[in-house]
């Protein structure tokens, strides 16, 4: 009698180099950073990367101003600075790391007696702050809408469907950048709305509906059974959608999740247009200051790539945790 011999040939089937292909791989990501490289040197451009790193991060001074006018002078070992008017006023010269007078000196109100060096983020890394604070914001609000407008898409109700189809056609059928516009310049004026609080509804909105189809698709991915095994235990709807459906579906959209908040960060750039300084106009104005186009582009697109490989990292762990406890 004739056996399947498929397990033996599948055994059989060779196994792909591993070392061999992560070889090629790194190679080819080498020549591929060797001919960037010389496209560099071959244009007529000078770099000048020496001029980028103070405005990511720079070493300030934080001076200490007189609070009045009067003579520096030495009190108990310490110079402290004594007014004109009243010698009893007086202010010391002290939590300072560089003392910038000597005993004797004659100093006006507002000039500096000391300093103390301190780190503090550039433009470029406020922009950072920015662009993150506003795909917070927006991120947690467009699950919110999405997750809301994912169940209506489902809800026996009609109207609460057409609500939720219109919603969501309108928003993928339009520019982003058209509704920016349209929630600073119109909305915004009506509800006297800061350009931070237009940025992100607009993107909030905008995300939410691409969330809403992907929380129906998971929703609709889940056995109907469970549903009926819910109601069967006498759970009410929204009962059995919250403690058993939704906590399955939320797994199995984590990836198409994650993909759509790397585009929120990516997105978040175009809020530049209404002059929110986020990562990409700090950019700009940094490139109206240094004249290095090349080099202060090639930084934002650095940064804008840990950002969203952080969060990237993040949902690939999130998927091992609930990839266990499935």
């Amino acid at each position: 009698m004739f056996k399947s011999n498929t397990p033996r040939v599948r055994q059989m089937e060779r196994q792909p180099n591993n070392w061999l292909w992560h070889g090629i791989f790194v190679a080819v990501v080498i020549a591929s950073c060797y001919g960037f490289f010389k496209s560099a040197q071959s244009i007529d451009y000078t770099w000048r990367w020496e001029r980028l790193p103070q405005y990511i991060l720079y070493n300030a001074n934080q001076d200490l101003n007189a609070e009045f006018d009067g003579n520096i002078v030495e009190q108990n070992g310490q110079l402290v600075l004594q007014s004109e008017i009243d010698p009893d006023q007086i202010q010391p010269i002290e939590n300072v790391e560089v003392i910038s007078v000597d005993n004797g000196d004659l100093i006006f109100e507002g000039d500096a007696l000391g300093y103390t060096q301190s780190w503090q983020a550039g433009p470029i890394l406020q922009g950072v702050g920015v662009t993150l604070e506003l795909s917070l914001y927006a991120g947690v609000l467009a699950i919110v809408i999405g997750t809301l407008t994912g169940l209506a898409k489902i809800s026996p109700n009609p109207a609460l469907r057409d609500f939720a189809g219109l919603y969501i056609e309108i928003i993928r059928g339009t520019p982003l950048l058209v509704q920016i516009f349209i929630v600073y310049f119109f909305i915004g004026t009506v509800l006297d709305l800061e350009r931070f609080t237009a940025g992100v509804i607009a993107l909030s909105v905008f995300t939410g509906a691409y969330v809403a189809e992907i929380v129906r698709s998971g929703i609709e991915a889940i056995n109907k059974g469970q549903m009926e095994a819910g109601r069967s235990l006498g759970l009410t709807y929204g009962q059995t959608m919250k403690d058993i459906i939704l906590p399955q579906a939320f797994k199995q959209v984590l990836p198409p999740l994650a993909g759509q908040f790397i585009n929120l960060i990516k997105d978040s750039s175009l809020v530049s247009v209404i002059s929110i300084t986020d990562l990409t106009k700090a950019g700009r104005e940094v490139v109206s200051s240094t004249f290095s186009p090349f080099e202060v582009w090639i930084c934002v697109a650095i940064m804008y790539f840990l950002l969203t490989s952080c969060l990237s990292f993040v949902v690939r762990r999130l998927e091992k945790k609930y990839a266990v406890s499935r």
